[in-house]
């Protein structure tokens, strides 16, 4: 069988490649808006896989560019109605369908307030599209499957495209260009020793650090979403904050090391827990030698969280399956969720 996910997942290198193509005059026109009017403050509006997204967008915001990001509570302004203060901020909504009303009436609240609002959405024609002052589409396509894969790379794409343009880094953007082919590249990385060990998993924690961390985030829904595994995601530097108290022997982790600071600590984390008895998933790129898993690389270690979750998202199709499961249909989950 081969699910809907999977070959939607697959697609990804196809429709980065075409996003990339499009709206480039648009990025750079916001870069160059962002430098000539900094934000007083940087908030992100997005739920689920849009909010790993927007937790990318953030973490590359902050270490490149210096401006600290917090993702809005939306509840402040769709149920407590506080009064926030908006002018000179600004508000990045991240959606597939731009339909859900707590995504949409915080960006139209901030743009009332005076802030730069900007919407990266996969439905252009979407209530969020019409409500941002700079909306960037994905260029995803239409996505059948319930569990997004294709929109939530192209997210990341749009993300690291806003953040590179605001920085007016042209390495980075040039790095950007090559995404493609590094993506068709990661859809060929073998994961099966992942699924020896999962299939009759019933829970397991996920686990990155700093750009590696919406990666571990977005990896424990997919789990749930598609697997059925109750998952949790923790940075390495929670673990032994008091989830490590749930280790016993057997219990599975998947430990993303992408490259870069975190990658060292990471490492060492998957050896102790080993030694702790858990059933470690090391996923490193080939030059780790205490890796199981190969993590694909991109041009430059800040986009190899958008390689790393393409090689998952394969493996997670084919573990629904093994599971008895369908990848397409989630149990009590729909394409379109709006929550106020």
């Amino acid at each position: 069988m081969t699910s809907q996910m999977l070959k939607e997942a697959c697609s990804s290198a196809e429709f980065v490649a075409h996003q990339l193509t499009q709206d480039k005059d648009r990025y750079i026109a916001l870069g160059k808006h962002l430098r000539d009017h900094p934000p007083s403050t940087v908030l992100t509006v997005a739920r689920g896989s849009s909010d790993h997204a927007a937790n990318y967008a953030a973490y590359l915001i902050m270490s490149r560019l210096g401006r600290i990001v917090a993702s809005l509570p939306m509840s402040l302004v769709t149920l407590n109605k506080s009064p926030l203060y908006a002018r000179d901020a600004l508000a990045i909504a991240i959606s597939q369908s731009g339909q859900s009303p707590d995504v949409i009436e915080p960006i139209r609240y901030f743009r009332e307030g005076g802030a730069s609002t900007v919407a990266l959405v996969n439905d252009a024609t979407s209530p969020l599209a019409q409500s941002a002052e700079w909306t960037l589409p994905l260029h995803a396509g239409p996505e059948l499957s319930v569990a997004a894969t294709k929109s939530f790379i192209t997210s990341l794409v749009a993300g690291a495209r806003v953040a590179g343009n605001w920085q007016n880094d042209a390495e980075f953007l040039s790095a950007i260009e090559s995404l493609p082919e590094a993506l068709e590249a990661a859809t060929r990385c073998d994961w099966s020793n992942a699924l020896e060990v999962l299939t009759p998993a019933s829970r397991i924690m996920t686990v990155g650090r700093g750009i590696s961390f919406p990666v571990a985030l977005e990896s424990a829904l997919k789990f749930k979403e598609t697997s059925v595994i109750q998952a949790e995601a923790f940075s390495g530097a929670e673990i032994k904050h008091g989830p490590m108290a749930l280790i016993d022997d057997g219990y599975p982790l998947l430990i993303f090391a992408t490259r870069g600071p975190t990658q060292a600590g990471l490492i060492a984390l998957a050896e102790e827990m080993r030694g702790r008895g858990a059933n470690v998933l090391l996923a490193a790129p080939i030059d780790v030698k205490e890796r199981n898993l190969t993590l694909p690389t991109a041009a430059t270690p800040d986009l190899d969280p958008i390689v790393a979750i393409q090689a998952f998202y394969v493996m997670a199709a084919h573990l629904s399956i093994a599971r008895g499961l369908d990848p397409d249909k989630p149990r009590h989950l729909s394409k379109v969720t709006k929550t106020n």
